[in-house]
């Protein structure tokens, strides 16, 4: 396996020195800032040494493997490991929606500062599940006030087809300052608003969960099988051209929550087992051009422990 020293090869990363000026970062920050929430592979390698660019690989897996081990065993040349369970959640409990409840101001702000990140800087996420977990980055720092989050598309999968090296070598940067984080609690519902968007005519429910957990033919981790009822299926893997790869274009993706009524209904929530693919769900949105759809946090995992909800099961 490659080290970062010997990105000089073809199709490597391009290696720059220091920056002399803030010009290159600022053209950096303002093309990244305007467009899409995706970057491609060739964007990341020709910017990996870039000042105002950081990278986080956030693999996670839900039983067995770990990401932390997989991140040690080979990532992207200067990425950072980020710990879902520990960083990107707050933990779980009484009182708490589901298993990964939003974590706290003060947990993202402590992790961007970790990153070596600013407010002006560009946070690309990664995995190996095709945005499945990254998007929940992307999602948190949006919720957070930072503009600057990405995926990378097709993940550590789409970098090693491209042929571009990994590193085992952990280089942690130079800590940024803290930043001062507001979160956004409109981005966000709970079960009692779920229970009513999903019985309005007003409002699309999606489920970003396979199809077999959807209609209740397999619940490997929460209290019951089933789905909200009103509720309408939305694998988060069928936004992707396949399994783990890239995202669909965003005509592709437009037809595809046209087709669930997401386009044109007042009001989008997404969820999930625990709130993280269902981030996936509202990436895609938003690449369709839908920006406000809303996550309901503590999702399935948050419904089926009340024996007081109803579960539906079956297709929609």
């Amino acid at each position: 396996m490659e080290s970062a020293d010997t990105r000089s090869g073809r199709g490597g990363p391009r290696r720059r020195g220091p920056v002399a000026t803030g010009a290159f970062t600022a053209r950096v920050r303002y093309n990244q800032w305007m467009t899409s929430p995706l970057v491609s592979v060739a964007w990341l390698a020709e910017h990996l040494d870039d000042p105002g660019v950081v990278v986080a690989d956030v693999r996670w897996y839900l039983m067995g493997a770990r990401g932390a081990d997989a991140y040690a065993a080979g990532h992207v040349p200067g990425a950072a490991f980020v710990d879902l369970d520990a960083e990107l959640a707050s933990p779980p409990g009484p009182g708490r929606p589901g298993r990964h409840p939003l974590p706290a101001a003060g947990q993202i702000s402590a992790l961007l500062s970790r990153l070596g990140a600013g407010q002006g800087t560009v946070v690309v996420a990664y995995d190996d599940a095709g945005g499945g977990i990254a998007a929940r980055l992307w999602w948190l720092l949006r919720y957070f006030g930072h503009g600057g989050g990405r995926v990378l598309d097709g993940g550590i999968q789409a970098w090693r087809a491209a042929g571009l090296p990994l590193e085992t070598a952990v280089r942690p940067r130079p800590p940024a300052p803290p930043l001062p984080l507001t979160p956004r609690p409109e981005m966000v519902v709970d079960r009692q608003r779920v229970a009513v968007l999903a019985r309005s005519p007003d409002a699309v429910v999606l489920d970003a969960r396979a199809a077999e957990r959807f209609e209740g033919r397999s619940e490997p981790v929460d209290a019951r099988p089933g789905h909200v009822p009103g509720a309408r299926s939305a694998p988060f893997g069928e936004n992707l051209v396949a399994p783990g790869g890239s995202f669909r274009s965003p005509e592709e993706l437009a037809r595809r929550y046209g087709a669930l009524g997401a386009t044109a209904a007042r009001s989008v929530v997404a969820y999930c087992g625990s709130g993280v693919t269902a981030c996936h769900d509202l990436l895609a949105l938003a690449i369709a051009g839908r920006e406000d759809a809303l996550l309901y946090e503590g999702s399935w995992s948050d419904w089926a422990r009340d024996p007081s909800l109803p579960a539906a099961l079956g297709p929609a």
